[in-house]
């Protein structure tokens, strides 16, 4: 991964230099261009959140799940619309069922979770430069309007006032510091770990916390607020597609297979109850390569899904040969213009490594 400097936004390391310099002097553009004879490859840009950078001191959730700021994503859709062809996820699956070969520098904008900041700030950008995309939401949050639990979970770690975090099912058992930014360390460490166990026991251990620490999530905190049906049903009205992020942003890979299954189908169901319009897309909660597997590719195949994308960074020269398991490139808070405008139009040279990488957010959310 490349790593930017702190306030600038700039990648290190030796692509991350050349990305620049391409950037700087113009060059990336023809660049582009010949890259688009040999390469057909499909981009698929991956969201969360769009807001304002806050004070990590005063912020109490996950900053990792800020993917840029309204000013920069105007920038970054700015930058999409003048130099290559923006598509709906269900023009490629049109494409994909037609046989048909994408066009040159397709890119789809997609964002995971269902975060209220894409309906406040990310859609109506959108809207105005008339950029397609798609919106992947947990069913289960929405319905609720409850935060997401490893958000929380960051939260509760920020916030408790216990002197050790006691988890058995991780096996671990450690101070609490009292440092803010080695607060951050720990829940990162903790969300790291929590990939080995089931999903199950996951949420077990979660609502444990809340219990003893009496931090309940029956709550609805500004800075972690999901979106409400009626700001999708508006958002599908003026064309935007959303799609399916699971029930409970359970890892499907991680339930036993009948909870797998019913959360797939449930998820769709709810999609099509409530917008009223077949859902046809999916995006794997967090996504990783431990995260979905064949059953859960089969599943969400015969729920009718016509297209998934997971967490994998990469692009797709082959789309039809992963359909289901599309791959993505993660924008995230540090990327300036330069490592941006790099990453779309040469992104072999400055994007993460393309097989079984999760990116440092969805690293933490696994």
């Amino acid at each position: 991964m490349l790593i930017p400097e702190e306030g600038h936004g700039r990648a290190s390391g030796i692509r991350g230099r050349v990305a620049e310099l391409c950037y700087s002097t113009g060059a990336l553009h023809p660049l582009q261009r010949v890259r688009s004879w040999w390469q057909k490859d499909l981009r698929i840009l991956a969201y969360h959140r769009v807001m304002p950078l806050p004070d990590p001191a005063a912020y109490d959730f996950d900053l990792e799940l800020i993917s840029t700021t309204p000013e920069r994503f105007r920038a970054q859709m700015l930058r999409l619309k003048q130099h290559f062809l923006p598509l709906r996820l269900s023009d490629v699956a049109a494409a994909l069922d037609a046989g048909d070969s994408l066009p040159p520098d397709a890119v789809v904008v997609t964002f995971d979770d269902g975060y209220d900041d894409n309906y406040r700030i990310a859609y109506p950008i959108l809207r105005e430069l008339g950029i397609p995309a798609t919106f992947f939401v947990s069913t289960g949050h929405i319905d609720t309007g409850k935060p997401f639990g490893y958000d929380w979970l960051v939260h509760m770690i920020l916030l408790t006032t216990a002197s050790r975090l006691v988890l058995p099912e991780l096996g671990m058992d450690v101070p609490v510091p009292s440092d803010r930014d080695l607060r951050r360390a720990l829940a990162a460490t903790v969300l790291q770990n929590m990939k080995s166990v089931d999903a199950i026991v996951q949420e077990t251990m979660i609502k444990r916390l809340e219990h003893e620490w009496q931090l309940p999530s029956n709550t609805e905190p500004e800075d972690c607020r999901p979106m409400t049906w009626s700001q999708l049903r508006e958002m599908h009205a003026a064309g935007f597609e959303i799609g399916s992020h699971g029930v409970h942003h359970r890892m499907l890979a991680k339930l036993p297979r009948d909870r797998m299954r019913e959360e797939v189908w449930q998820s769709k169901a709810t999609l099509e109850r409530e917008l009223d319009a077949p859902a046809s897309l999916m995006s794997y909660p967090v996504g990783g390569d431990r995260a979905f597997d064949e059953e859960v590719m089969n599943a969400t195949r015969d729920a009718g899904f016509q297209l998934a994308v997971c967490y994998i960074c990469g692009t797709n020269p082959q789309p039809a040969s992963n359909r289901y398991a599309l791959y993505r490139l993660p924008v995230e808070r540090m990327m300036g213009a330069g490592w941006f405008a790099a990453m779309l139009a040469l992104p072999q040279l400055v994007s993460y490594p393309t097989v079984n990488r999760e990116p440092a957010h969805e690293q933490a959310h696994a």
